[in-house]
């Protein structure tokens, strides 16, 4: 496999309920599972080409849960990555460059069914502390995300789950979150689970 590493925040929205089942090895709330994740890469690097600063993510569906396999994937990323990054970004995507069983490999493994990836201007926004993010990919998604509130008093609730033996983050906020998206792999989420958390990978395992 090819040496690679990337460390920056990641966000994602998903079907289900605030809490997401899936993380507590548990089915998802409505019995299938769809979701956009995307991550801003502070720092990275794949067999010698730079990630530094680029924004990317996929769309992810399946007509189950996430381990019963049969799902489609739609990468993303920003136009202006060269076609090394875009190889990169889309290479590390496929799982093919990680160990089984690490993120990337179980997410390519169980959405085998390939959309062709969209190259545009990628915006994120994230703050942590706050649980306040946005994602916004030209033509592709909308994606907003807030804090979880208090259904009698609106005052914002904060949830922050710390999984040691995760394989996407060993902590991460939780938060509500909003979706549009427009293409083969279509979204139409409204205050569902989302989390947001500061990630790292290599082809081996998560980092810190």
């Amino acid at each position: 496999m090819k040496d690679w590493q990337i460390h920056g925040i990641e966000i994602a929205n998903c079907n289900c309920a605030w809490g997401c089942p899936c993380q507590f090895n548990a089915l998802p709330t409505t019995g299938q599972c769809e979701a956009v994740w995307a991550m801003r890469i502070d720092k990275g690097n794949f067999d010698g080409t730079t990630l530094d600063g680029l924004n990317w993510g996929f769309l992810v569906w399946w007509p189950g849960a996430v381990h019963e396999g049969n799902g489609r994937m739609q990468v993303f990323g920003e136009a202006r990555a060269t076609p090394a990054q875009r190889a990169a970004l889309e290479a590390i995507a496929s799982g093919r460059e990680s160990d089984e069983g690490t993120y990337f490999q179980i997410f390519a493994a169980m959405a085998p069914n390939a959309v062709p990836p969209v190259w545009a201007p990628v915006e994120i926004e994230c703050d942590l502390d706050s649980r306040v993010a946005r994602l916004s990919v030209a033509g592709l998604i909308e994606t907003k995300i807030e804090p979880i509130r208090n259904p009698m008093s609106g005052v914002a609730h904060r949830a922050q789950v710390t999984l040691p033996d995760g394989f996407e983050y060993k902590t991460a906020e939780y938060a509500s979150g909003t979706t549009k998206t427009s293409g083969p792999i279509s979204l139409d989420l409204r205050a569902s689970h989302a989390h947001l958390a500061k990630v790292g990978w290599d082809a081996h395992r998560l980092i810190p």
